[in-house]
């Protein structure tokens, strides 16, 4: 079985959102002999739970923005999914002896202060953030989920599954535009402010969190990135960014 076929026997991802990964394959902990390893995989857990968390009360706060009612259930139905992943995540954590909010703590706020400086005024601006913003956040926790053991790796990819919000963001901020095209270049710029602010977070989470930094460094018998691999990963980064933003029909 290669590695693709692997990882698909152990996830599953109902309708719903709900995020079911079956344990550590075998009956060996990938943990036991490595409490670094663990306290890396506890972070990154805990970031991309509070991260889930709080995107499940921004959309759910946004679908309130929305001008019908179609946009507020949709809009209703991707928190809903947001917050299976939260689930998902915080029951690892548990499965793993760590405790949740504990884990969730450090990260609460570099998350917040970045929504606080990238508070949307609008329900346009509500969306380019949750499609640009969110997307840079989900691609910065992919790239490192690279250097995970294959049992988190499946957990951490299935919540940053798109669950909606990509087709209805790119649909709704293009019919936008189409009616007031004068409203692209006041997007434009608003997209370019949140790829800045969300590498800027990315990277203070990296570098203040001794243990998450260590997943990309490496260590002894785990392989991590250099610093040309790095340089990639920021460029990939900022290629998907750009990728979206014309998506959106936006220049980046």
């Amino acid at each position: 079985m290669d590695d693709l076929e692997q990882q698909e026997s152990l996830a599953d991802e109902p309708e719903d959102g709900a995020v079911s990964v079956q344990g550590p394959p075998g009956d060996g902990d990938p943990f036991a002999d490595d409490p670094t390893y663990r306290a890396a995989v506890v972070d990154l857990l805990g970031a991309l739970a509070y991260g889930e968390l709080t995107a499940f009360s921004r959309l759910a706060a946004d679908a309130e923005m929305a001008p019908n009612q179609p946009a507020k259930a949709a809009l209703a139905r991707v928190a809903v999914a947001e917050f299976h992943h939260h689930e998902a995540l915080t029951a690892r954590l548990t499965e793993m002896g760590a405790d949740p909010d504990a884990a969730m703590e450090p990260f609460i706020a570099p998350i917040d202060e970045f929504h606080e400086r990238t508070r949307p005024s609008g329900w346009l601006e509500g969306l380019v953030k949750a499609y640009v913003g969110d997307g840079i956040a989900t691609d910065f926790y992919r790239e490192i989920s690279a250097y995970v053991d294959l049992w988190t790796q499946t957990l951490v990819r299935s919540v940053l599954e798109d669950v909606g919000q990509a087709e209805f963001a790119v649909k709704a901020v293009r019919e936008a535009i189409e009616a007031d095209p004068r409203v692209a270049g006041r997007l434009a710029l608003w997209g370019r402010r949140l790829v800045g602010e969300a590498l800027s977070q990315s990277q203070r989470v990296a570098v203040e969190r001794d243990a998450l930094a260590s997943l990309l460094v490496g260590g002894i018998n785990r392989p991590g990135a250099d610093l040309a691999e790095m340089g990639r990963m920021f460029a990939r980064l900022t290629d998907e960014h750009i990728r979206r933003m014309g998506q959106l029909g936006l220049s980046a």
